[in-house]
C-alpha cells in the first residue's frame, strides 16, 4: 500500500509544470544526477591535463599565466584539496538550472517529465555528461549561451530574482576562459546590431543589452579580483600573445616571417632567428614540446612576448593573404571538428607528480578510475555523437527557416544565437589557438537541446513550411 502512494505521487509531481518551485528543484536534481552520471561510471570526476594546472593554481595558490584564475580559485572554494567531487557536481547543478530556465521560457507548460526525458537525451547522444562531469572550465561555455539568451530576451519572463542568478552565474563562466570575453562580446554586438535593425524592421524581438552588458562587468570584476588575490596586482591577462603565436607556428607563417628576414637573406634581430630551422611543426609541439618555446622563457618570458608581438604585427603586414586565409581555414576546421574525448585518457605521466603534492588523499581514487586505467574507448560513443551533432546544426537552419515563413522572429531568437555562437566560438578558437576537437564538442550538445525544446512546444516543429506562411 505504502509503495502504492509513493508511486502515486511521483507520478503526479512528474506531471507538474517546472514553472513550480517543487518541480523546478526536482528537475534540477534529476536533471545534474543524470550529467554526473560518466563520471559516477568513470569512478572519478574526469581529468584533462589542463586540470594539473588548475589544481596548482587554485589550490597551491602559483599563478599560472596561461590558465585564468577565476576557475581555479572557483575549485579552491569547492573544496577541491579534499575532493574534486564537488566542483563537478556544482558545474551539473548550474547547468541543469540554465536547461531549465531556458525550458521554462521555450515551453510553456513544460512538465518535470518533459524535461527528464530531455536529460535523458542529451547525456545519451551528446557529449554534455563528459563536461559537466570534467575538472575542466569547458561546460561553462555553453552556460554562458544560454545565459546571454536568457538575458538578452528572456529577463522580463524570469523576473529580478531569476535574473540576477542567471546574470552571476554567466558572468562567473565568461570569467573562467579567455576565449569567453570575445564570445560574448561577439553575441553583445551582434545583439546591439539587431537592436538597430529593430527601428527599421518591426517584428525583430529587441534584445536587452544593460542586462548582457552588466554580465560581461560581472566576468571582468571577477577576473580582475583573481588575479589581484593571486598576484597583489590589476590586470585583465597576461597570456598576451602566446597562444596566436604557436597557431601561426603551426600554420608556416613564422617560418615564411623568419626565412625572409633572418640572416643571411635579412638583417631582423629575432632571438627565434637561431630556431628557425628547429621550429615546431605544430602548436601543441611548440608551447608543450622540447621546444625552444621553454628556452626563450616560456609563458613567463617578457622579452619573448613582446617578439611574439612583433612577429605576428610584421607577418601581418607581409602576408595578409596568408594570415586570412590560414584563418578561414582553421576557422572551418575548428567547426566541423566535435568528436568526444578529445584529451580524455590516461595522464598520469604529466600529472601524478603534481596530484601526489596537491591531493594526496584522492590519488587512490584517481589511479582507479577508468580513464587512468585506459578502459574508456570513443569510437563507438562518436558513431552516435557526431551523427547526432551535425544533424542537430542542419535542425537549427530548419527552425531558422519555419521562424522566417511564419515571420516569428521571436521564436528564431534561441537557434539563431547559439548558431552565431557555434560560429564565433570555432573563429576565436581556430584563429586564436588551433583547432581541437574539444572546443566545439564542449557546445555541439546545445544544437541538440534547441531541437529538444522546439519539439516539445511543437511536434510539427521540423515539418516543412511554405515559402508563403500558409
Amino acid at each position: 500500500m505504502r509503495e502504492s502512494l509513493v508511486f502515486l505521487e511521483l507520478r503526479r509531481i512528474s506531471v507538474l509544470p517546472v514553472e513550480g518551485r517543487v518541480a523546478g528543484i526536482a528537475a534540477v536534481v534529476i536533471l545534474s544526477l543524470m550529467f554526473l552520471g560518466v563520471a559516477f561510471w568513470n569512478g572519478f570526476p574526469l581529468i584533462f591535463y589542463d586540470t594539473g594546472a588548475y589544481v596548482l593554481e587554485g589550490l597551491g595558490h602559483v599563478f599560472l599565466v596561461e590558465r585564468a584564475p577565476v576557475y581555479a580559485e572557483l575549485l579552491f572554494l569547492a573544496g577541491g584539496a579534499l575532493s574534486l567531487w564537488p566542483i563537478v557536481i556544482l558545474q551539473s547543478l548550474m547547468t541543469g538550472y540554465f536547461i531549465l530556465e531556458v525550458g521554462r521560457c521555450e515551453v510553456p507548460g513544460l512538465t518535470l517529465r518533459g524535461l527528464t526525458l530531455i536529460g535523458a537525451l542529451l547525456t545519451l547522444f551528446t557529449g554534455i555528461a563528459w563536461y559537466t562531469g570534467q575538472v575542466e572550465p569547458d561546460i561553462f561555455t555553453p552556460l554562458l549561451i544560454l545565459g546571454s539568451w536568457l538575458l538578452l530576451f528572456r529577463a522580463r519572463q524570469l523576473g529580478k530574482v531569476r535574473t540576477r542568478w542567471v546574470m552571476g552565474i554567466t558572468g562567473l563562466a565568461v570569467s573562467c576562459h579567455p576565449s569567453h570575453l570575445g564570445l560574448i562580446a561577439g553575441l553583445l554586438i551582434c545583439a546591439a546590431l539587431l537592436k538597430l535593425a529593430t527601428r527599421r524592421f518591426s517584428g525583430l524581438p529587441v534584445p536587452d543589452l544593460r542586462k548582457g552588458v552588466l554580465s560581461l562587468a560581472v566576468a571582468l570584476g571577477l577576473i580582475v579580483v583573481g588575479n589581484l588575490v593571486l598576484t597583489g596586482e590589476f590586470f585583465l591577462s597576461k597570456s598576451g600573445s602566446v597562444f596566436v603565436f604557436a597557431r601561426l607556428m603551426q600554420d608556416g607563417i613564422v617560418k615564411r616571417l623568419l626565412d625572409d628576414t633572418c640572416p643571411p637573406r635579412g638583417q631582423a634581430s629575432y632571438r627565434l632567428c637561431e630556431y628557425k630551422n628547429r621550429l615546431a611543426t605544430s602548436a601543441n609541439g611548440w608551447l608543450w614540446g622540447d621546444s625552444g618555446f621553454h628556452a626563450l622563457g616560456g609563458f613567463g618570458g617578457k622579452a619573448q612576448q613582446e617578439e611574439d608581438s612583433r612577429i605576428i604585427v610584421e607577418s601581418l603586414k607581409r602576408y595578409p593573404v596568408m594570415h586570412l586565409r590560414a584563418a578561414s581555414y582553421d576557422s572551418v576546421l575548428q567547426f566541423l571538428e566535435f568528436k568526444t574525448g578529445d584529451g580524455i585518457e590516461p595522464q598520469e605521466w604529466v600529472l601524478v607528480p603534481g596530484f601526489k603534492r596537491m591531493i594526496p588523499r584522492q590519488m587512490h581514487a584517481y589511479l582507479g578510475a577508468r580513464q587512468q586505467r585506459g578502459l574508456i574507448r570513443f569510437k563507438t560513443l562518436n558513431l552516435i555523437h557526431v551523427p547526432v551533432g551535425a544533424m542537430a546544426v542542419l535542425g537549427l537552419l530548419l527552425l531558422l527557416q519555419h521562424a522566417a515563413a511564419r515571420r516569428a522572429w521571436d521564436r528564431g531568437s534561441l537557434p539563431a544565437l547559439v548558431l552565431l555562437a557555434l560560429v564565433g566560438n570555432a573563429i576565436i578558437c581556430g584563429t586564436f589557438s588551433n583547432p581541437h576537437d574539444r572546443y566545439q564538442s564542449r557546445v555541439i550538445w546545445l544544437p541538440a537541446l534547441v531541437l529538444l525544446l522546439a519539439l516539445a512546444k511543437d511536434r510539427r516543429a521540423l515539418q516543412p513550411v511554405p515559402e508563403s506562411g500558409t
